[in-house]
């Protein structure tokens, strides 16, 4: 593989004739990037920008403080995957409510929500991710109602990544060149999901895997696009994804889900990115049946996470980061979640910086 890697930094070398700035998309992709150094295999006038592809990292304070205190509720058990544990809300964290006592429980997938409420308890799952992880929470809902299982709601956080995009490349303060698309939501919507952006922006598109490989791929086929002076929805993870995606997975998320606006963290309420539950299923909106709010959230002034999420700001260039900010003491999910931008810099620095 190091061979092959090379030979693709040498080829992207002799290609890319002009300044570019790119943007990984997937927080996966960044946590790749600075594991395998790729930053530092590039020419020196084409740059990697993180962008808003960690689900955890851009669900807003506000969210996190309901889930925390839907935690509080006294028989309630929260079901989520790990990474939301450590998440700052304005007083806490959902760690620290099950440090209290409070019932989380950490699952891998969420039928297991349903299963655990089938037993008898009150559970909550957390629906938080983008269009990869939404088919299996809208299976667990409808999976819920066919085996009539009273005790099971969902926090509805599920967001959609294509709008989102849309908005942030239409943001005064974002220059993007091109996108390495994310592997895993596009095995989902397809690498055609990115058509839309193509034709409206007119940069170019390419889904990458997560090996180095795939990544330099992505990297290639984009520098190469630019110098011909196209824009085009590439795909270089073909063994993985289509053109046209999981149609299955995607008619289970509109069978159960309806398209909403949704705030995001750095780059406020952006409609139609959001998910909720269609009105048959309304009453598992777990807000609804335990009357809580998703009000304005308080953030730790320092953090800057909404401007890594937008590519506005390298996580170094935070003055936070790696000195009030650490994985140990986060301010922000972007040192917490294992695809933030900023715990993926931390992570891999070189040794020198540590």
């Amino acid at each position: 593989m190091v061979a092959e890697v090379r030979r693709l930094a040498d080829e992207i070398a002799q290609v890319s004739d002009r300044p570019a700035r790119l943007m990984e998309v997937c927080g996966t992709h960044s946590h790749a990037v600075a594991r395998y150094g790729i930053r530092q295999l590039l020419p020196e006038h084409l740059e990697l920008l993180s962008g808003p592809g960690c689900p955890v990292c851009v669900t807003p304070t506000g969210e996190v403080d309901a889930a925390i205190e839907l935690a509080r509720k006294p028989g309630v058990t929260i079901a989520t995957f790990g990474d939301m544990l450590r998440v700052p809300g304005s007083d806490g964290t959902l760690a620290h409510e099950r440090a209290r006592g409070a019932s989380i429980k950490i699952i891998f997938s969420p039928i297991e929500a349903v299963d655990l409420a089938e037993s008898g308890q009150e559970v909550v799952l957390l629906g938080v991710g983008f269009d990869t992880t939404a088919p299996g929470v809208a299976v667990a809902v409808a999976e819920a109602r066919r085996r009539n299982v009273t005790g099971f709601s969902v926090l509805c956080a599920n967001k959609l990544l294509i709008p989102a995009l849309e908005a942030l490349l239409a943001a005064p303060d974002v220059a993007v060149d091109g996108l390495i698309a994310p592997g895993h939501a596009s095995a989902v919507i397809g690498a055609n999901a990115f058509l839309p952006i193509v034709e409206r922006f007119g940069i170019p598109s390419v889904v990458a895997g997560f090996e180095a490989t795939d990544i330099m791929s992505a990297v290639l086929a984009l520098v190469t696009q630019l110098r011909d002076g196209v824009a085009e929805a590439g795909n270089a993870y073909d063994r993985i994804v289509t053109a046209e995606g999981n149609q299955r997975a995607v008619e289970a998320i509109y069978r159960v889900f309806e398209p909403c606006d949704s705030e995001w963290r750095g780059m406020g309420t952006i409609p139609g990115t959001g998910l909720r539950l269609r009105e048959e299923y309304a009453d598992l909106d777990a807000l609804v049946r335990h009357g809580v709010q998703v009000h304005e959230g308080r953030d730790d002034p320092r953090c800057r996470c909404g401007e890594v999420l937008r590519g506005a700001l390298r996580p170094e260039q935070c003055g936070a980061f790696g000195s009030a900010c650490t994985p140990e003491r986060p301010l922000g999910p972007c040192m917490v979640s294992s695809e933030g931008a900023c715990a993926a810099v931390y992570k891999y620095r070189p040794v020198d910086e540590s």
